[in-house]
């Protein structure tokens, strides 16, 4: 880095770095919607590739020959993972990778460090702190994504882990982290201080998550994944290469932004998600609302299926229910089969529905649900008065109108879909087990609501057998 800060860099390698960069704007921008977001992750991908290649073309490399195999040995890790990893485990993935790219960039850093001071060169000023910016925000990134990936596989509990002075210990922690930089600024040899910030950051990011509950986690992925942009950049910064400067910042900025859109989505801000301790523990009967004395309907597949196959508009709502039955493609099917009976279908997707941002909306494209079918929150809303039937397989919090109409409740003020409104509603749930807010759902005990009690793949399973006797 150090001798090349001033150096010549070819006009090739700079053109082709700026190619890279605008694909990953191209690519980013064509994330934003289903139907081009298959062809925006191809950019990325012939974007990231043609970063790579320019980059060992143009810097001093000491054995391509360890980065061929180095780069065979992770292709085929990757592709065995892409290939077995089922898409209802896609959080626990994503959560993996935004660790493991927080790492890379937190090793980068200590490679340089390293290389710096065992040679006895003297590290500048600017280089050191890009050193430690990409060591905190690298460890943090890593223990904290290994931690929901913890969660989200039920490694650990889903439910916050909270303990005395657990606030307290993370100010010290950051304090200790404070001066430890300080110390390394003042003497940047001090390769004891360089080992303690590392493992300061380390602990840091184990506290950050643990906290947080199991439901929270698509703005917690969401968080680290523009972490991990900016551990990116701060690495960029510290080998002085442009593009992954470039691609971290992209990264950074629209995982924040994305981040802000499912706090939005839940009403809540970032810090009453990351302090508050969410799903601790159950609300009271008077925050919940008191339906002791409230019943509710049951109906049957047959009956069901008949309500379905004669309807003139059926809205489907999909939420962690039909991720954890893998019943996408069982839903599909019976998407297809009213379709075909002339029933207008449309499957209406919350942003925070399941345990990542846009985990609905990768089941249903991995069951080739089409895009023109898919509808977020605010499109669909609108429509809800005019349809017949919603059948809401696996759905909560997501869908309880009191987030609309309980002052008292948690949930109070969050977007919800507004299902309420639609003349009939269907319910696949295995109990009236309440949501991850731990409030019942009002819409439950709905006249016009009705119970279909069990699995959901099971129960679209025997939905789909009995349309055909229709």
């Amino acid at each position: 880095m150090l001798e090349n800060i001033s150096g010549y860099v070819p006009t090739g390698i700079q053109l082709t770095y700026l190619l890279a960069a605008s694909l990953f704007m191209i690519g980013l921008k064509q994330m934003g919607s289903p139907a081009t977001a298959r062809k925006g992750n191809l950019l990325g991908a012939v974007a990231m590739l043609l970063a790579v290649v320019a980059t060992l073309l143009d810097k001093q490399v000491l054995s391509y020959g360890l980065i061929l195999v180095a780069i065979a040995i992770g292709s085929a890790i990757g592709s065995l993972i892409a290939y077995k990893v089922a898409m209802t485990d896609m959080p626990q993935m994503v959560g993996l990778l935004n660790g493991l790219g927080g790492l890379a960039s937190s090793l980068v850093a200590v490679g340089e460090y390293w290389r710096v001071t065992s040679h006895g060169l003297t590290l500048p000023l600017v280089d050191n702190l890009s050193i430690i910016a990409s060591v905190l925000i690298g460890n943090i990134t890593f223990t904290g994504s290994m931690v929901a990936f913890a969660k989200l596989q039920g490694i650990m509990r889903g439910a916050p882990i909270r303990f005395a002075y657990q606030q307290t210990i993370n100010i010290l922690l950051l304090v200790t982290f404070a001066f430890g930089a300080a110390m390394l600024i003042a003497n940047p040899a001090d390769i004891v201080g360089f080992i303690g910030i590392n493992i300061v950051s380390l602990l840091v990011g184990v506290l950050f998550v643990i906290p947080i509950g199991g439901g929270d986690m698509p703005v917690v992925i969401s968080l680290l994944n523009s972490l991990s942009g900016v551990a990116a950049s701060a690495a960029g910064f510290v080998v002085m290469n442009n593009v992954l400067i470039i691609s971290g910042a992209l990264v950074g900025a629209s995982g924040l932004i994305l981040t802000q859109i499912m706090c939005k989505a839940m009403n809540r801000t970032l810090p009453n998600v990351l302090f508050s301790g969410f799903g601790e523990t159950l609300v009271t009967e008077g925050d919940a609302g008191d339906n002791s004395n409230k019943t509710v309907k049951t109906i049957d597949p047959e009956e069901c299926a008949m309500m379905l196959g004669y309807a003139r508009s059926v809205v489907i709502v999909p939420g962690y229910g039909m991720a954890v039955a893998q019943a996408q493609h069982s839903v599909r099917e019976l998407s297809d089969m009213l379709e075909r009976k002339g029933v207008e279908v449309k499957f209406a997707i919350h942003p925070v529905a399941g345990r990542m941002p846009g985990h609905m909306n990768v089941l249903l494209a991995e069951a080739n649900v089409p895009y023109s079918q898919l509808y977020d929150m605010d499109d669909i809303n609108t429509q809800f008065e005019n349809t017949d039937v919603v059948l809401i397989i696996g759905a909560n919090d997501v869908v309880n109108p009191a987030a609309r109409t309980n002052q008292a409740s948690p949930i109070y003020g969050m977007p919800i879909l507004e299902v309420d409104k639609a003349k009939n509603a269907i319910v696949i749930k295995r109990g009236m087990s309440a949501g991850f807010a731990g409030v019942e759902n009002d819409l439950f005990y709905q006249q016009k609501t009705m119970m279909l009690f069990g699995g959901a793949k099971d129960m679209v399973g025997k939905l789909a057998n009995e349309l055909k006797q229709i």
